[in-house]
Parts: structure tokens; C-alpha cells; sequence
């Protein structure tokens, strides 16, 4: 594959990775929210798996674009 393409895909799952922390870390601030209001964080805790999935998917990606810079 073409490096300037590997590079491109390095920068954009950097870039998601970078998106889905956020989106984890506001997830768990969600869920403290509601704990201390007293409501029920189950919704909100089993939407929190699903974006540690595709963070650890974007990890995947960007290390596969690493070992391929490396060859």
C-alpha cells in the first residue's frame, strides 16, 4: 500500500481515537450525573461498552497502519 495512504489512515484513526476518548469520558460523566441525582446509570452504562468497543477498533486500525509504516 501506498505510505502517503498508511499515513492517511494513521492520522484518521488517531483522530477517532482521539473522538471516541471524549466520547467515553463524557459517557462516564453521564453516568455519575445520574448516580448522584438518583436515577437509574443502566442505559448509560451499557452504552458505554459499545464505545470502548469502537475505540479499541480504532486502536487496532491505528497499530495495523504502524506495522505496516514499519515494513
Amino acid at each position: 500500500m501506498d505510505p502517503r495512504l498508511i499515513w492517511d489512515h494513521l492520522a484518521e484513526a488517531e483522530r477517532h481515537i482521539a473522538l471516541s476518548d471524549k466520547h467515553i469520558v463524557r459517557q462516564i460523566e453521564i453516568i455519575n450525573e445520574l448516580e448522584r441525582s438518583g436515577h437509574s446509570s443502566e442505559l448509560a452504562r451499557d452504552l458505554l461498552h459499545p464505545y470502548r468497543m469502537v475505540r479499541n477498533n480504532h486502536v487496532a486500525h491505528c497499530d495495523l497502519s504502524r506495522r505496516e509504516l514499519e515494513q
